[in-house]
C-alpha cells in the first residue's frame, strides 16, 4: 500500500478535532530537462499532458506518412549549376516560412521566406534527390549542414554565397546551389501560400501538349537562430509546438 500524502493525513486530522496547524506550501518544482534546450534556442513548453502528446505524436506521424506517400523514389538526375545573387534577407524575423519542393524527376529546392507572400529571401536547389530526402525523413529525423568557405577580404552575406558542400546526417552530399527565383518557383510559392503546414502534389503547368511534371512540396513555419555573420541555423517548428524538430538545416560559413 503506497504511504499516505501529507495533504490526506491533514484533512483526516482535521476531521478528527484536532487543533488546525499551518502547512508550508509545496515546493515549486523545476526541471533540467536537456531536451528542452538545443543549440542557442529552447523549445517551446509542452502545454499538454498524455492527451495532448499523443494527439503531437500522431500528427506527426501523419505529415510523415502523408509525404512518405507523395514523394516516390525517384532517379537521381545531375542538375546544372546556375549562380544567382539571391536577395539578402534583411527583413527575416525569428519565424520565417520554408517549403521544399520539386518535380518527380529532379532535385529538391529549399526556398526561405518572411511570410508566406513574401519573395524568396534564399532559393537553395538542394543536393539530394526526392527518394534521398524521403529516405532520411523516414528515420524521424534529418540534419542537412551546408558548408561554404571564405574567400574574400570582407564577406558577403550568408545569403549571397553562390555554391555550398552539403552534408545530410553526416555523409557528404554533393553539392547546394542558390539561384533567383523563376517563373515556376513563383508559380509553385504563389499556389502554396494559403498553406502554412502540409504536404501535397500540384498538377503541372498547363501547355499545348498537355505534358508535364508534377510537383510535390512540403511546407513548414522554420525557426531562425542566426550564431554569427558566418552561421545560422533553420528548425523546422512542430505545428502544436511540441517536440523537437525533424528538420534542420545549418548554413556555415568556414
Amino acid at each position: 500500500m503506497s504511504p499516505e500524502s501529507p495533504r490526506l493525513r491533514h484533512s483526516s486530522s482535521l476531521g478528527a478535532g484536532s487543533r488546525k496547524t499551518p502547512t508550508a506550501p509545496a515546493p515549486v518544482r523545476t526541471t533540467s530537462d536537456p531536451t528542452l534546450v538545443r543549440g542557442h534556442a529552447a523549445l517551446l513548453p509542452n502545454r499538454g499532458h498524455g492527451g495532448g502528446r499523443s494527439r503531437a505524436m500522431t500528427l506527426t506521424s501523419s505529415l510523415r506518412c502523408l509525404v512518405s506517400r507523395l514523394f516516390l523514389p525517384l532517379p537521381t538526375i545531375s542538375m546544372a549549376c546556375r549562380f544567382a545573387r539571391v536577395p539578402a534577407p534583411c527583413d527575416l524575423g525569428r519565424r520565417v516560412t520554408g517549403t521544399l519542393f520539386g518535380h518527380r524527376k529532379g532535385h529538391v529546392t529549399f526556398s526561405v521566406q518572411a511570410s508566406p507572400s513574401a519573395e524568396p529571401a534564399l532559393l537553395l536547389e538542394l543536393a539530394v534527390p526526392t527518394s534521398g530526402l524521403v529516405k532520411e525523413m523516414g528515420s524521424g529525423l534529418v540534419r542537412i549542414a551546408l558548408e561554404c568557405g571564405r574567400v574574400h577580404s570582407s564577406p558577403r552575406s550568408l545569403f549571397d554565397e553562390p555554391v555550398w558542400s552539403m552534408y545530410c546526417n553526416g555523409r557528404k552530399a554533393g553539392y547546394a546551389v542558390a539561384r533567383a527565383c523563376s517563373e515556376g518557383d513563383w508559380r509553385v510559392l504563389s499556389a502554396v501560400k494559403a498553406v502554412s503546414v502540409g504536404a501535397g502534389v500540384l498538377p503541372p503547368p498547363p501547355s499545348p501538349s498537355n505534358e508535364g511534371e508534377e510537383v510535390m512540396y512540403m511546407r513548414a513555419r522554420f525557426e531562425r537562430v542566426v550564431g554569427s555573420r558566418d552561421s545560422e541555423a533553420f528548425y523546422m517548428v512542430s505545428p502544436d509546438g511540441n517536440g523537437g524538430p525533424e528538420l534542420s538545416i545549418f548554413l556555415l560559413r568556414i
